[in-house]
This record gives C-alpha cells, structure tokens and sequence, in this order.
C-alpha cells in the first residue's frame, strides 16, 4: 500500500521541535476521567499479568499496549481508552511484567519481544467476553509487541481480530536502540536507566544470584542490557538480545490491515522505523510518517485527544 498521506497540521507553535513533543506530553499531559476495573491473570510460566478493564457491554474490544517503563496510566494509554470508549468500544489495557505497581513472581522482567503475553491477555479476553471484533494498538516498544505478535508464525490469531495500530514504534529496533547513544538523547536514557535499576534491585532480592555490584555506574542502556536484560532473559549480551526482539522481520508475515504511525522528527526512530518499502509492497500496510510528532507526542492545539489517538479511531472504525 503507497504511503499514507498524513493530515497532522503539527502541535501548537511553542513545542519547538521533535523534543519538546516528546517531552512536553510525557511531563503534563493528564486524561481525567479514566476508570479501570483491574484483572490479575496467570501466565503459562507461573507468573502474572495485571489487566485493566474498562467493561460498558459494547461488542468491540480495544486491547492496548503500552511502551518502555510505562503502564495502563501513561497519558497515551489514557487518552485511547477514553477517546475510543467514548466510541462504543470496550477497553482492555494490559501492564508489562513489572509494569503494574508490583514485582512479578518469575527472573524474567519484560521485553520488546514479549509478544507471548499480549498472546496470553488476548486469549484470556476471548475465552472470558464474547467480543465480536477485537483491534489493538500499540505504543512505542508495544507497537513493537503488537507488530510481532501479528507477524508470529508458531501460531493463528483468533478470527475475530481484526486491525491493529502501531505508534512510534521501533519496528528496527537494533537502529531505534542506537538513538539512545547519541548525546542529545542522553534525557531518554537517563530516564529509563534510572527505572530499569531499581527494578534489577528490587529483582535481586528476589534472586540473590543477580549481581547488582556497580549497577549504579552503568552509564548506558547498551552496558545495562549487556550486563542485565539480555543474560536474565537467556542472551549473551545487548547484541543477541536487540536481534532476537528486533520486530522487523515479523512485518511482512502480517496479514491484518496495520496502520503504522511514525513522526519523522521522532527522535528515537531511524533507518527501517520507517519501511516504506514494506508499505509499498504490502497491500494491507498503512505507512504514515508525519513530519512532526515526536516520539508518542503528536499534540493537537485545543483538544483533549491526540492525533495518533483520533487517527486510530478513524482507521480501527472501518
């Protein structure tokens, strides 16, 4: 499908370039109104996974999922489930291993790659609702999530998923990981270290085998997931493990319509985050790469939702 043209007039005139889209959003945006009924399942590995509902007997599911050290609270989780329950859509919005405000039980934590829990949140949600038609939309690492788990081969969706939506996503992750080097960046970085830390702290306490020693002078995400994310998750290091996530090559096995929504002044996306080649070749991939937008920004003056949100409704209603 050629490349979608996009109609984002851009944010208000003081978010003065792709950073302060980021930033500014991620700082002050609030979504008032927003009541979850929280679910914990269990996961075929004896861990758990908290899910939060927003039930109003409609026949269409949203299922979303959310980004790096975010959770079903994060503004742009917020934003979609108010905005499109507002539309006759039930919401399912599910947290990351971790994510949800407590420790999980097994070594593991979470990854770009954790497509096998989105598996498990969207069987549990067909075997315990009757939904006619169930679309999903993922943000940033849970756009990266939802493209894989729609790309997986070891598997068959459930016939009555029907879209999805992927927003700011890494979809070449080993290029999106390189951003978080450069030195204009270091914010991003930081931000995410200094999460990722206390939850290997909190994780070593669980496990006195992790070793923790020096953790607080890693300076970089790559010295974490070469010391950290990759070996607890099975890899040898930070390499191995962008490889092994990497959502690319899941792209092409998808046979659902997506709509893939990436600003190009997002300053954490490169190179194949923007596969047009893909979009031309495939005929039920949406590329739409707007040139401002940041990274989960995409703000629109005087109005309570978002661009990528109100776009999102437009593409899953039809």
């Amino acid at each position: 499908m050629p490349v979608q043209t996009s109609d984002y007039k851009g944010p208000p005139f003081f978010y003065l370039n792709g950073h302060f889209e980021t930033v500014i959003p991620s700082i002050s945006r609030k979504i008032e109104g927003v009541k979850y009924q929280r679910e914990r399942i269990d996961t075929p590995d004896d861990d758990f996974l908290d899910i939060d509902w927003i039930r109003s007997g409609n026949k269409k599911l949203l299922v979303i999922s959310h980004g790096l050290e975010g959770n079903s609270d994060r503004h742009y989780v917020a934003g979609l489930a108010k905005l499109f329950n507002q539309n006759g859509w039930d919401i399912l919005a599910w947290n990351n291993r971790t994510c949800g405000g407590e420790m999980n039980r097994q070594k593991i934590l979470y990854h770009h790659a954790a497509s096998y829990d989105l598996r498990t949140v969207i069987e549990h949600a067909n075997k315990k609702h009757d939904y006619e038609a169930i679309s999903l939309v993922g943000i940033s690492m849970g756009g990266g999530q939802t493209l894989r788990y729609l790309g997986e081969s070891d598997f068959r969706i459930p016939s009555n998923l029907k879209k999805a939506v992927a927003i700011s996503a890494p979809c070449s992750l080993i290029e999106s990981a390189k951003t978080l080097d450069l030195a204009i960046n270091k914010v991003y970085a930081n931000k995410f270290l200094t999460r990722l830390r206390a939850k290997i702290k909190q994780k070593a306490a669980q496990f006195p085998e992790i070793d923790i020693t020096g953790i607080d002078e890693i300076k970089t995400l790559k010295e974490f997931d070469d010391r950290y994310s990759g070996p607890i998750h099975g890899f040898k290091g930070a390499k191995e493990f962008y490889e092994f996530c990497d959502p690319f090559p899941f792209i092409k096995q998808i046979q659902v319509p997506v709509l893939l929504l990436n600003a190009l002044n997002d300053p954490l996306l490169q190179g194949d985050c923007y596969p047009y080649a893909l979009a031309e070749a495939m005929p039920n991939l949406f590329l739409e790469t707007p040139k401002r937008g940041g990274h989960v920004g995409f703000i629109m003056p005087r109005n309570e939702f978002a661009y990528s949100e109100l776009r999102a409704l437009k593409f899953l209603s039809y």
